[in-house]
């Protein structure tokens, strides 16, 4: 992974906040709160919590018993977050999750939408996981299914990419797509101390626009960054280029956005 690739700072929180959640997070946010639901009182860890968007299921699905602390390794994330959700069992944490701030067997639960991809060291944060969860505990979770499989971020990607042929940015194939072998994702966690299993979920948002998607795509992810090192003064143009990619395929106005994943729910042995 590069390290640019977990930097999301400057104006990308707000703009993945208003483009990207509505675009590919909250479907995937209603799935994963519940399947947390069995947790009734105790202590709750989200890592990789973003701008909140499973965090706000959370404290949706959740009786007030459950203690929640979500927890991120970008302050900006949880800066506008913290601003958009406040909750009396609801706590922000900076956090790296390959060294979580919390005691050994302290936490009952652990939850982590689309985080897992950014982590350096895998393993690592998966033995973490394993020693703050208390014997049976649950860390619930998701990873991009391949980038074949979902057509809108394929679409901006490979369009970004004919924009710098010598260079091409390879942020989404690298690192939110890059992840999707389940055998890989298993064997670190077995040996971590879990039971695994694991679901593909296909879920589905409308998008407004084509240029919607695009903003959130190219100026909401690190994808920015990669536009940026390459050529600042192109980010307009590759976004526009994205817009034209996706009209091409999708039409003018709104349009669906299949997308597939994998959901992990892994409990301490």
């Amino acid at each position: 992974m590069d390290p640019t690739d977990a930097r999301f700072a400057g104006s990308i929180p707000g703009i993945y906040e208003r483009y990207l959640v509505p675009l590919m997070f909250e479907p995937y946010a209603r799935d994963l709160a519940p399947r947390v639901g069995e947790l009734k009182q105790g202590t709750l860890v989200e890592l990789a919590a973003g701008t909140g968007a499973v965090t706000r299921a959370l404290v949706e699905s959740l009786p007030s018993a459950v203690r929640i602390i979500a927890t991120d390794l970008n302050q900006t994330m949880l800066d506008l977050a913290a601003t958009r959700l406040t909750s009396p069992n609801l706590g922000w944490h900076h956090a790296d999750a390959q060294r979580l701030p919390f005691a050994d067997g302290s936490v009952d639960a652990i939850v982590c939408q689309f985080g897992v991809m950014f982590f350096p060291d895998k393993p690592a944060s998966y033995r973490e996981a394993a020693r703050v969860l208390r014997s049976d505990g649950l860390y619930v979770f998701s990873v991009w299914n391949r980038l074949e499989d979902n057509e809108v971020s394929l679409i901006a990607d490979q369009a970004v990419a004919r924009l710098f042929p010598e260079n091409p940015p390879r942020f989404m194939e690298r690192t939110p797509f890059g992840h999707f072998d389940v055998g890989a994702l298993r064997a670190p966690l077995e040996a971590a101390g879990f039971r695994v299993g694991v679901d593909t979920v296909e879920k589905v948002s409308m998008v407004p626009s084509a240029e919607h998607a695009a903003i959130g795509l190219c100026q909401g992810t690190p994808v920015r960054s990669e536009i940026e090192a390459r050529d600042a003064s192109r980010l307009e143009e590759a976004t526009a280029a994205v817009t034209r990619a996706l009209v091409a395929r999708f039409g003018a106005g709104s349009f669906e956005n299949r997308m597939s994943a994998h959901v992990i729910t892994a409990r301490r042995s």
